[in-house]
């Protein structure tokens, strides 16, 4: 069965963020916006709005966000390679991040007009 998945674009201009692993969270990491923060044994990775990010931090800049309308159950397969796989098919790189609800898609700013119409073309809805 194909999965129809309805998107909603994120305000904002977002970046990635790669500190050392055992980096404290830092301050500016929270606010407004979707942040996420994630910590391994190799990083601590932060995903919030760009502007926030300091210049001196290894960073990457320019991604848009696009929050899938879940909630989705951990056991329904499929939501994701849905999304990207049309993208992927159409060499648009993405980073993806998923909470206990939802995922989020970041592309880059460049791609995202292209983006959003794939995955208009596949049958996904953009509210």
């Amino acid at each position: 069965m194909e999965k129809h998945i309805a998107l909603k674009r994120l305000d904002g201009v977002y970046g990635i963020a790669r500190l050392a692993p055992d980096t404290p969270i830092p301050a500016w990491a929270d606010g407004p916006g979707y942040v996420s923060i994630t910590r391994s044994d190799d990083e601590l990775s932060i995903v919030c709005l760009a502007a926030r990010i300091p210049e001196d931090v290894r960073r990457d800049t320019g991604w848009r966000c696009l929050k899938f309308q879940g909630p989705f159950a951990f056991d329904q397969a499929g939501i994701l390679l849905a999304v990207i796989e049309p993208l992927s098919r159409n060499g648009i790189g993405v980073f993806v991040v998923s909470t206990f609800d939802t995922d989020h898609l970041l592309l880059q700013e460049a791609d995202i007009a292209r983006a959003e119409h794939l995955l208009a073309a596949a049958g996904h809805t953009l509210v």
